[in-house]
């Protein structure tokens, strides 16, 4: 197998109304089988996932949790989008959204927001987000093809961040390799690969932070099945850090 990453130029800013599925159709050619990877700020913005922080009212425990070094608006942004506080240091706060990610902040963030004292929130359903762009593509466009949306993730045991999939849809977000056997006959019992992290890792490679790219094409890997990103969430029975 042999995949290309594009990466989506042209893409205007975008604010809340947006019709990304027209911006990309517009701005890229598409083939059949193509994975489109969006970044989560601009779905959001799209969708009008921002909050202005001078319109929040931190409550006492938003407060305590900013600290001396923290804002605490923003920290009652994050306390309104979390079902749990899973662990503070300082003014970090490591939550879990109502989606089920685990995450700081709960996915709410300053950087690449459309104005300052503004604060760009997660879409209420990434998975919904992904089909509703990719239904929209189809009919634009003619073909069929994957989309997933990305986010930065840190990881607990491991330096730096990674884009995961948090919205998928026309593609298998898991790949089961249980029940076939390796090269030396060993059969494998519990592999499953999350290609939609892969995947979003991937675009990553081409859109960056920082150079105003919130998209990327992915070419030449096979697009089979379908699911959502919820399936790429750990279950509270299986999860040993909970």
């Amino acid at each position: 197998m042999s995949v290309t990453i594009e990466p989506l130029v042209g893409l205007p800013e975008v604010s809340g109304g947006a019709d990304l599925g027209e911006l990309v159709a517009r701005s890229h050619r598409l083939d059949e089988g193509d994975v489109v990877v969006l970044a989560q700020k601009i779905v959001s913005k799209a969708e009008g996932r921002v909050v202005r922080l001078d319109e929040l009212e931190p409550s006492a425990r938003a407060t305590d949790l900013a600290g001396a070094n923290g804002d605490p608006r923003h920290v009652e942004a994050l306390l309104r989008e979390s079902v749990r506080i899973v662990r503070t240091r300082r003014a970090l706060v490591i939550a879990e959204t109502r989606h089920g990610f685990v995450c700081a902040s709960a996915g709410v963030d300053a950087s690449n927001a459309p104005e300052t004292g503004t604060l760009v929130l997660l879409p209420v359903d990434p998975d919904a987000s992904a089909r509703r762009i990719r239904d929209r593509l189809r009919e634009l466009t003619g073909v069929s093809v994957a989309v997933i949306v990305s986010d930065s993730f840190g990881r607990p045991w491991r330096q730096g961040t990674t884009d995961i999939a948090i919205g998928v849809a026309g593609l298998a977000p898991l790949l089961d390799l249980r029940g076939t056997k390796d090269a030396s006959g060993y059969e494998l019992r519990s592999t499953q690969i999350a290609v939609a992290d892969e995947l979003a890792g991937a675009a990553e490679l081409v859109m960056g932070k920082s150079a105003g790219v919130p998209g990327a094409v992915i070419r030449g890997y096979r697009t089979d099945g379908d699911g959502s990103a919820a399936e790429l969430v750990m279950p509270p029975e299986r999860d040993l850090f909970r």
